[in-house]
């Protein structure tokens, strides 16, 4: 099925965070089309990095199996899932070090989380696409490419 794909992730700045590793944090599971910076500097500024393909978080879907954390990662998935979109947040300072970390809220990571959403018209496709469910461990199916 096509339709609108839209990934957007978001993550506050802090004035006394370093803007550059905050960009590779994000960099660091997401290849983004395009990445902007808004706000004035010596306030808290915001990062906006989206991408029009789900093929940009390959780099996410490598970590979830290497972290073995797919359970993990699914519940957080379909508890932010809604008819057209999946909302979930990661711990910054992890995906800073290139680890997957899911938390339930900003206040869950001291400099903030990062935020991603993710617009698709059938977010349980994606869902199994990142995050397959599994039985002692081993994912029960694996999907080759992301939902279209």
């Amino acid at each position: 099925m096509t339709g609108r794909v839209r990934v957007v992730v978001e993550a506050d700045i802090r004035p006394t965070e370093d803007e550059e590793k905050v960009i590779q944090a994000i960099k660091n599971f997401f290849d983004p089309d395009t990445v902007s910076i808004e706000g004035d500097p010596g306030y808290t500024r915001r990062i906006v990095a989206v991408s029009y393909t789900l093929a940009s978080l390959e780099k996410l879907r490598r970590i979830l199996r290497v972290q073995r954390i797919l359970d993990a990662a699914r519940k957080a998935m379909k508890k932010g899932r809604s008819s057209d979109r999946l909302v979930f947040m990661l711990h910054k300072q992890a995906m800073s070090v290139g680890r997957a970390s899911f938390v339930g809220g900003e206040n869950e990571s001291p400099l903030g989380a990062i935020t991603v959403v993710i617009e698709h018209p059938e977010p349980d496709r994606v869902i199994d696409w990142l995050a397959p469910p599994t039985v002692r461990g081993r994912p029960v199916f694996e999907l080759d490419r992301p939902p279209e």
